[in-house]
């Protein structure tokens, strides 16, 4: 497969396999020697399960890529764990949707079960007793004590790209490029080194993929478009 049909099948963006590739993540299968083009293949589609479901326990990229390259870690073990965590991620989101229908119809309220949070904690928790030591795991786990604050700081970035686009700021005006700056370094300080090339990738998926675009448009219907619009400015 190309890169762009591979990203859509497993539902990551292109500029993801690219940064994916440029830290020795997931090497395409193949690459074109005459064109550059990247190809991947079925183990490609293996190794991006894999990455995937170490993603899913909020492991960061250094870490997972220390976990794969472990000479004793088992790919199948966690193949089938990540469908075991998937479909009980299934099942909390269906028993979540029929507990809202419940309460709209001024039914009982039913409790989702704790299975996927169960099996997360569980398997994270395996995850620390063999990789623990190593300082990827030790920056994953900071990170991710952090991650509440981390939120709330983006929220408020967020907040604040909404007043300017209230205020008829232009994408292209220096306010604008002062606050993509002020975006970067958030992303950059709490979650991972955002260069201009994941900022101008982030910038298309705040708008093509409808959850960041309905988390961002929370703070003003549009401020996802106009964040958007202010990063294709600021990284031409």
């Amino acid at each position: 497969m190309q890169i762009k049909e591979f990203a859509q099948q497993i539902g990551v963006s292109v500029r993801t396999l690219h940064y994916y590739d440029e830290i020795g993540l997931l090497k395409p299968s193949e690459v074109d020697a005459q064109n550059g083009y990247r190809f991947y293949d079925e183990r490609s589609l293996e190794r991006m399960q894999e990455i995937l479901f170490y993603r899913e326990l909020d492991f960061s990229l250094k870490t997972i890529a220390q976990i794969l390259s472990s000479p004793d870690y088992d790919k199948q073990q966690a193949l089938t764990r990540q469908r075991k965590l998937l479909l009980a991620k299934k099942e909390r989101l269906e028993r979540l949707i029929d507990a809202l229908d419940s309460m709209e119809k001024g039914e009982g309220f039913m409790k989702p079960n704790n299975e996927y949070e169960d099996l997360k904690n569980k398997y994270a928790e395996e995850v620390r007793q063999r990789w623990g030591s190593t300082d990827a795991y030790k920056e994953s786990q900071q990170r991710n004590t952090d991650f509440s604050q981390a939120a709330s700081l983006l929220d408020a970035v967020f907040e604040e790209f909404a007043e300017l686009d209230r205020s008829g700021i232009s994408p292209d005006n220096e306010a604008a490029k002062i606050q993509v700056e002020k975006l970067q370094r958030c992303i950059t300080d709490n979650f991972y080194t955002c260069t201009n090339e994941i900022l101008a990738g982030l910038g298309q998926m705040y708008v093509a993929d409808v959850r960041f675009k309905n988390y961002i448009d929370k703070h003003g219907e549009g401020t996802a478009e106009f964040v958007s619009q202010c990063i294709k400015s600021y990284c031409k």
